[in-house]
């Protein structure tokens, strides 16, 4: 599955991503001048980001709280809340059963497809699998009941129709089709590569200039944070566990050497 490949961390950043990223870590609203000063370090134009934050205001995912200061807006809560969770990924899951939770969305047609781009984001980011049964299907093993786990869901894209079971058995020609959607060789590769390229990283920022040292840990901690929001979360049975925990460590370890890289930033 592609959300397992190792992305390119050095490729450039959106204006857009990067305003998002700042503002979903900061304590208070930004000034767009602290905006600015951080787009140029990533070599992004003052103008782009003022552009950026513009149509962001518009769409409702950012909201200018006062003048020249911005926040995360009521269309980018859910989202937000999503992102910022990186760390507490290892303690979301509970040990499983065997059993499965399935969603049915095929009813819901794919005319639309802007709203059906929303509903596989959804789907992809709760760890979900499409199977050739028109289901979408992940283990049982997350801790958040099912009425929760649908109302999360529900607030980042999927349709107020869909169908959700819980808690439920399958026969063995399922249970084995569906075990193999999500193959343990590339999901845990990308856990051990991220580990290293993290390594190497934080080795190397010694040796960088100020500026160089924070476009670095920014771009290589929100491909790793990316990668661990879109972690399917699987039980032991499915893939190494105590690789994935590794990495969440890895990347608190590396978010506290990347902020004190941007603490320098004035």
């Amino acid at each position: 599955m592609s959300q397992f490949v190792l992305q390119d961390w050095r490729a450039p950043v959106s204006a857009r991503s990067l305003a998002l990223g700042f503002l979903s870590t900061a304590h208070s609203p930004m000034r767009v001048a602290d905006l600015v000063r951080r787009a140029d370090v990533m070599a992004i134009d003052g103008a782009a980001m003022r552009v950026a934050l513009g149509r962001l205001c518009r769409e409702g995912v950012v909201q200018q709280v006062e003048r020249g200061r911005y926040a995360i807006g009521p269309a980018g809560a859910a989202l937000d809340r999503r992102a910022r969770g990186w760390s507490e990924a290892p303690r979301r899951v509970r040990a499983w059963d065997g059993r499965w939770t399935i969603i049915l969305a095929e009813h819901l047609g794919r005319s639309d497809r802007r709203q059906l781009r929303r509903r596989e984001r959804a789907l992809l980011l709760h760890g979900f699998a499409p199977t050739t049964a028109a289901a979408w299907v992940r283990p049982d093993n997350l801790g958040q009941p099912l009425p929760d786990l649908v109302a999360d869901m529900h607030a980042i894209g999927l349709d107020a129709a869909a169908v959700a079971l819980g808690n439920t058995a399958a026969l063995p020609a399922e249970d084995a089709a569906w075990r193999a959607l999500w193959p343990a060789e590339p999901l845990e590769a990308s856990y051990r590569q991220w580990i290293a390229e993290m390594a190497v990283s934080l080795a190397r920022l010694p040796t960088l200039s100020r500026d160089a040292a924070a476009r670095e840990t920014l771009l290589l901690g929100q491909s790793v944070i990316r990668a661990i929001n879109r972690d399917p979360l699987l039980p032991a049975a499915l893939v190494d566990v105590s690789l994935r925990d590794e990495l969440v460590a890895a990347m608190r370890r590396y978010d506290a050497a990347g902020k004190a890289c941007w603490a320098t930033i004035d």
